[in-house]
């Protein structure tokens, strides 16, 4: 790993915790002892069987439990219809402020990230994260606007690894992208028109832009690229869906990593 995680006292607890509502979701992050959990919030007057199990459980392992009107519960879970009056803040330990993981960057270590352009499909962002995690790359830039949150669909998508992955948090798309360009990360989008990735003789510090699932990269996005690569195509098939495409860059950055390691 290129860099070394540090914590600061001024980070939003969106960088640092992944929120899972439902009742359902919150049982199976408190039966997970893998992970930490930091507090449960439950509606007031929530009663029955599985809110009793979810008592049990968050007391069992010392997790504080906060009531809150079901209102506030629905606005801290930032969904209206399928948090069932209970959510629970879950510690991302690999979470952190794309500013925070550049600053703690060894100075020349190479380093690789997937920056993701306002994807809309939460099981897109779920398989990339799995994908990206398993390939080793050092970090999935999602920023806070313009895509699905954390939540328990992008969750179930990576097979539970999104507790776990390399999320680097930024207020926009463009802001993650001037950061990570300031701290001498070469840009590429990936775009049927560019040159072949697999070819392509990159910088040490690389991010991979994907773009959205039908309208590709943004128009506010590409300005900050440096160019574009292609995943080459055989056999008529014109392109590959979003999370196709980022396990293919993902495992790409990785080989390359390793054969000149």
């Amino acid at each position: 790993m290129a860099y070394a995680r540090r914590v600061t006292g001024e980070r939003s607890p969106k960088d640092t915790f992944i929120t899972v509502y439902g009742r359902k979701p919150v049982l199976e992050a408190l039966g997970d002892h893998t992970l930490r959990v930091d507090k449960v919030v439950l509606a007031e007057g929530a009663r029955g069987e599985p809110v009793r199990a979810i008592l049990d459980a968050a007391r069992g392992r010392r997790v504080p439990v906060q009531r809150a009107s079901a209102h506030r519960v629905k606005v801290l879970a930032g969904n209206g219809r399928h948090d069932q009056g209970v959510l629970a803040d879950v510690v991302a330990p690999r979470m952190a402020p794309v500013a925070e993981f550049t600053a703690a960057l060894r100075p020349g270590a190479p380093a690789a990230v997937l920056v993701l352009d306002r994807l809309t499909n939460p099981a897109n962002v779920g398989m990339i994260l799995r994908s990206a995690t398993a390939a080793g790359v050092d970090g999935v830039l999602l920023a806070r606007r313009g895509l699905p949150a954390i939540d328990p669909l992008v969750v179930k998508a990576s097979a539970g690894i999104a507790f776990r992955a390399p999320v680097l948090r930024s207020g926009t798309v463009e802001e993650g992208c001037v950061a990570l360009a300031e701290a001498g990360f070469a840009l590429y989008g990936l775009d049927a028109r560019g040159d072949s990735l697999l070819d392509t003789a990159l910088p040490d510090r690389v991010a991979l832009v994907l773009g959205n699932e039908t309208e590709g990269l943004s128009a506010s996005v590409r300005p900050l690229l440096d160019g574009m690569l292609a995943i080459p195509m055989h056999g008529g098939v014109e392109s590959l869906g979003v999370a196709s495409a980022g396990a293919v860059a993902a495992f790409e950055l990785s080989r390359r990593r390793f054969a000149s390691a």
